[in-house]
């Protein structure tokens, strides 16, 4: 099944990502491979979540947060290319920031949100390199975001 057809499956709506909030874009590619600059959290409404995670949010709530995420990132690199995942060899690697409380030590958990929902999308092209780690905040107090390295077919 291709990507795209996934998405569709899937139900997740790629239509409206959220733009650069400063001076850099959202993605560029360089060869085979596309960077994608961080994204947040946007619900459907198209607000942020906001909150930390360990205290405001829970880890639960911090995986749903990463989810947001991955529609994010996936709903920018679908714009980048076009209006098509299909060109998509895999998916590289991810760098998961989560605004967390100092003795939280979940982040993997949260950005697993992400993650999973890539390999949804992907299957075992899905699987990429990660880190995962926690920050004592991030823009506009949102509680998660994340940057991602794409291959190109």
């Amino acid at each position: 099944m291709s990507a795209d057809d996934k998405v569709k499956e899937l139900g997740l709506d790629l239509t409206h990502p959220a733009g650069p909030v400063a001076n850099y874009v959202a993605a560029v590619t360089t060869g085979k491979l596309v960077y994608l600059s961080g994204k947040g959290p946007t619900k459907a409404d198209g607000t942020m979540m906001t909150g930390k995670v360990g205290s405001a949010l829970t880890v639960d709530q911090g995986y749903e947060a990463a989810r947001l995420v991955g529609i994010q990132l996936l709903s920018a690199l679908n714009e980048h290319l076009g209006g098509s995942l299909n060109s998509v060899n895999r998916i590289v690697k991810l760098l998961g920031m989560v605004n967390c409380d100092l003795d939280f030590g979940d982040q993997p958990k949260v950005i697993n949100g992400c993650s999973d929902l890539l390999v949804s999308v992907f299957g075992e092209n899905g699987k990429h390199a990660r880190s995962a780690v926690g920050m004592g905040s991030l823009p506009g107090q949102i509680p998660i975001e994340i940057e991602m390295i794409v291959e190109l077919k």
